[in-house]
């Protein structure tokens, strides 16, 4: 792979991987790390993949599994943080309302992490059911279960900061009236 085409690659997958990673380990410093580390592992494994079209699909997947292996290893040897430091606001889209995208950032943050990353995948990244089944190395079967039971955590989450905000948080609407049967 040239320089040129290393550069097109980061330049156009960068900014969906830092969010997904940043919704991961909701830390912009491990997301930084994360984002870096899965564009370390393309230069040097990255020729080996067969398939040039799956590139997206290997990357978010090896910043899954570089997630995981960091998660796992923080287990074993936990972090001592020595201050507190507030995450910035994630940007999704210019067109959203700050304050609300905020309080769905938060929330989305709030959700455990296996109902969040298929989350982030399916409506920030718009994968497929598919293509998150592959990232996440399960069956679609278990996507579709997560995006339902993570958008049902979410929803709650979204209600409760309703109450406490006010009408500032537009509810989502229920799915089952939009399914189709033949």
């Amino acid at each position: 792979m040239s320089e040129i085409d290393f550069q097109q690659l980061i330049d156009r997958y960068y900014t969906p991987l830092y969010r997904f990673a940043l919704s991961l380990s909701r830390s912009e410093v491990d997301a930084a790390d994360l984002t870096q580390q899965t564009f370390f592992l393309w230069a040097s494994k990255g020729n080996q993949l067969r398939d040039r079209s799956k590139a997206r699909s290997w990357l978010f997947t090896t910043l899954y599994r570089e997630f995981l292996s960091r998660r796992r290893h923080e287990v074993c040897f936990p972090k001592v943080g020595l201050d507190d430091v507030r995450e910035e606001e994630m940007s999704i889209s210019p067109t959203l309302n700050a304050f609300d995208r905020a309080t769905v950032l938060q929330a989305l943050r709030e959700v455990e992490e296996p109902f969040r990353a298929p989350l982030t995948l399916f409506y920030l990244e718009q994968f497929s059911y598919q293509e998150i089944a592959d990232v996440l190395e399960v069956p679609a079967g278990t996507v579709m279960s997560r995006l339902s039971r993570g958008k049902a955590l979410l929803r709650q989450r979204l209600l409760s900061k309703k109450e406490v905000l006010g009408n500032k948080v537009v509810a989502f609407q229920s799915d089952k009236g939009e399914e189709s049967h033949g």
